[in-house]
Formats: C-alpha cells, sequence, structure tokens
C-alpha cells in the first residue's frame, strides 16, 4: 500500500459511512414527516463525487502526498464533522426539510449559511492538491460550482417555504454533504 492509497482509503470510508449515516437519517426523517425537495438534481450529486473519487483512485493512488496541503485537507474533516454533529440526525446529503422544526442556528450555523457545501469545496480542490494534481482540482472544482449553484438555489427555496428567512435564521432545517 502507498501514502497515497491509504489516504484515499480514509476519504473513501468517511464516505461510505456518510452515506449510510444519511441515508438512516433521511429514512428517519420522512417517517416523521419531512419532505424531499428538489430530488431531480441528486444523481448528478452523486455523479460528481464519485467520478471525483475514482478518478484519484485511477490517477493519484501511487502519487507522493505533500504534506501541507494533506493538512489543509485534516483541517477540513474536522470542520465537516463539526457540521454533522451540529445537524445530527437531521445531516443528510439529499434536501430534506421537516416541517416545523427549529432552523439550526448553532455551531458552524452561526457563521454561515452553507457551511458544509463551503467544506465540500475545499476537499474537492485540496484533496488533488495533495497529490500535486492542480488541473483535476480545476476541472472538478467548476463542475463542482455549476452543481452547487443548482443545488443552493434548491436547498435555499426549500427552507424558505419551511419559513420566511431572516438575517436572524438563515440557516439549515437539514443539510446534505454530498
Amino acid at each position: 500500500m502507498t501514502p497515497a492509497s491509504l489516504v484515499l482509503g480514509f476519504v473513501t470510508l468517511m464516505r461510505l459511512v456518510e452515506l449510510l449515516l444519511s441515508r438512516r437519517n433521511t429514512a428517519r426523517l420522512l417517517a416523521a414527516g419531512a419532505r424531499e425537495h428538489a430530488p431531480g438534481h441528486y444523481p448528478l450529486i452523486v455523479l460528481l463525487h464519485a467520478s471525483w473519487l475514482a478518478g484519484l483512485w485511477l490517477l493519484a493512488w501511487d502519487r507522493a502526498i505533500d504534506p501541507l496541503w494533506l493538512g489543509l485537507f485534516a483541517v477540513l474533516q474536522v470542520v465537516r464533522i463539526w457540521v454533522l454533529a451540529t445537524l445530527g440526525r437531521r445531516w443528510t446529503t439529499r434536501i430534506i426539510v421537516l416541517p416545523g422544526a427549529p432552523l439550526v442556528t448553532s455551531g458552524p450555523y452561526r457563521f454561515f449559511s452553507h457551511p458544509n457545501y463551503l467544506i465540500v469545496v475545499g476537499e474537492i480542490a485540496v484533496l488533488p492538491l495533495v497529490f500535486s494534481m492542480p488541473l483535476y482540482a480545476l476541472v472538478f472544482s467548476v463542475a463542482n460550482a455549476v452543481v452547487l449553484s443548482v443545488r443552493i438555489r434548491a436547498e435555499d427555496a426549500a427552507l424558505a417555504s419551511q419559513r420566511p428567512v431572516t438575517k436572524q435564521n438563515s440557516s439549515h432545517t437539514a443539510s446534505s454533504g454530498r
């Protein structure tokens, strides 16, 4: 095993655990009366993230690791865990809104409306840079920006339908990581 394959294995394992957590939370939220919003773009998100990770496995499994970029990626993972812990049972990869649930305004949601998406933007750019692949980082960052522009508009619309959005409550009732 190469150091790069260990990093990629860790990231893959994290994503699989997140998918299981999301599936469980989605089922629980739907059973409690929540509704999914704008599911049509979800396959694009799955395709983007699966392609990004599969391509890294194909092209970077044996590359050298840049420790500074790896350190930044590790910091992003800590913030990702903070987001997941803040949302708890409400975190999902889909846009799921539970009617009547208060908006989350604690944790990183005190500072940003969409902290999970900021983390995703960072991850998609930084992990390829860990393997000295700036063009790969750029291509997937542009693709991610397009998908996120659709995603964030859809999520904001879903949250606005839940409750009027003001400066004081512009956080999430549910969030997504992918």
